[in-house]
This record gives C-alpha cells, sequence and structure tokens, in this order.
C-alpha cells in the first residue's frame, strides 16, 4: 500500500514513509566499515593511553594534598593537567585563575593503578579538562584501570555490565 492509499506496486512507484530517511539501513559494506572505524578508534586509544601512562602529568591538590576532583555521570574524576597552562586555563575556567594552586606531578600509571584503586568508588582520570575536544577522559572500565575496580567486571567497584 503507498503512502497515500493504493498500490504503489501497480504503477511500478516504490514510495517510501519520510520516516525511511532516517532509518538505519545499513548495509553489509557499512557494517564493515562502522566496524573497521571502530577498531581504528581503539587502536587510537590505547596509543594515547600508553602515553598517557608513562607522562608526568600535573594534578592539582587540596589543603591536605587530596588529588582535585569531581563527580559526574556517577564516576568521580582527578582532574590531571599534561602542563602549566592547561592547568591555568582550568583555573581561568572556574574563575579562579587569581590565586595559587599547589599540584603534584604524578605518573599517569600512578593515577590510574594506585589513585583510582584507592578512591573505594568508581572513579577515572580528566585529562586537561578545560580544553574541550582537546581534553581526554580515561574511565573506570577494563584496561584503563585495574580490573577490580573496573565498571564493566564483575567484581569491579562500580555496577558489574
Amino acid at each position: 500500500m503507498a503512502e497515500h492509499g493504493g498500490d504503489a506496486t501497480s504503477t511500478g512507484d516504490v514510495r517510501r514513509s519520510r520516516l525511511y530517511a532516517y532509518a538505519d539501513v545499513s548495509t553489509p559494506e557499512h557494517q564493515q566499515e562502522t566496524a573497521d572505524d571502530n577498531d581504528h578508534r581503539r587502536r587510537e586509544f590505547a596509543v594515547l593511553l600508553g602515553e598517557f601512562r608513562r607522562t608526568p602529568v600535573l594534578v592539582p591538590v587540596d589543603e591536605d594534598d587530596a588529588p582535585l576532583t569531581a563527580d559526574f555521570g556517577g564516576v568521580r574524576w582527578i582532574y590531571a593537567f599534561s602542563d602549566e597552562s592547561a592547568l591555568a586555563r582550568f583555573a581561568v575556567a572556574r574563575g579562579e585563575g587569581g590565586r595559587e594552586w599547589a599540584y603534584q606531578r604524578w605518573l599517569g600509571a600512578r593515577l590510574l593503578d594506585a589513585m583510582v584503586p584507592a578512591v573505594g568508588v568508581p572513579c577515572g582520570v580528566a585529562l586537561d579538562c578545560a580544553d574541550g575536544e582537546d581534553g581526554m577522559v580515561f574511565p573506570p572500565v577494563r584496561g584503563v584501570v585495574p580490573d577490580e575496580v573496573a565498571v564493566d567486571v564483575d567484581g569491579g567497584t562500580g555496577d558489574a555490565k
């Protein structure tokens, strides 16, 4: 039946609902391209994660030398910055650019392997979070943090998926 009644096949004309334009009508070729794209993104992330783990980053601390954190989306995020300029942009974005910021220098691996498990709740690291798309998050998932605190592993700190 055609959109406005009648049989669309009788005229040889195939009419489709306007909703068809919004439907995902993936072809096997498109599905393969999507899988290839996902594999590429996973490899890129693995490279960035390896670089982060080997790099010293600046971790702002409070008066008790505890890392500065924020809770968002059910996850506690430890703030980390690639350099003093990135930390300064964060301070200005918070409206606190005029005060002195204490920080410690930690290897990314130390943050992910020691600090994240010590927090006791689902926790990840937000790197250069004032830099928009140039920032990066390292979420509490398998392959990023130890399995015992990954939210996507049975027995992790968060809900098992």
